[in-house]
């Protein structure tokens, strides 16, 4: 079971970027999941979240700008990114809290996908 992320690239300031994130392998259940971020020399930080019921939290800095969203039955998680600006510059994280059986044994796992890098640049 793991996370596999799409989407990031390169775009002048004001662009946008949609970046996607699903689970792969088969799971019982699928609650939080979100985007972190960690630029260069900079800590890593909480990028938005959304519940398995849709209830979303963002960070103040993209508040406005980038909107999370799910796919519940494909197990996925999208950003929009919009009026993107330099300090967006990141490699952007998706995680997930799952849950699976391994033979009868149910496991907990909070999945971390490879990170997208997203620059933004004029």
């Amino acid at each position: 079971v793991q996370l596999q992320a799409s989407g990031g690239g390169s775009v002048q300031p004001g662009g946008s970027l949609r970046l996607s994130c699903g689970v792969s392998g088969r799971i019982s259940r699928n609650n939080a999941m979100g985007w972190d971020r960690q630029a260069p020399g900079r800590q890593r930080e909480l990028v938005a979240t959304v519940t398995s019921g849709g209830t979303t939290t963002y960070a103040d800095s993209v508040k406005g700008r980038f909107t999370i969203s799910r796919d519940n039955a494909k197990n996925t998680v999208y950003l929009q990114m919009n009026n993107l600006k330099p300090e967006d510059t990141a490699v952007y994280y998706c995680n997930a809290d799952v849950m699976y059986y391994v033979g009868n044994d149910p496991t907990v796992e909070k999945l971390e996908g490879r990170g997208t890098l997203v620059t933004v640049s004029s």
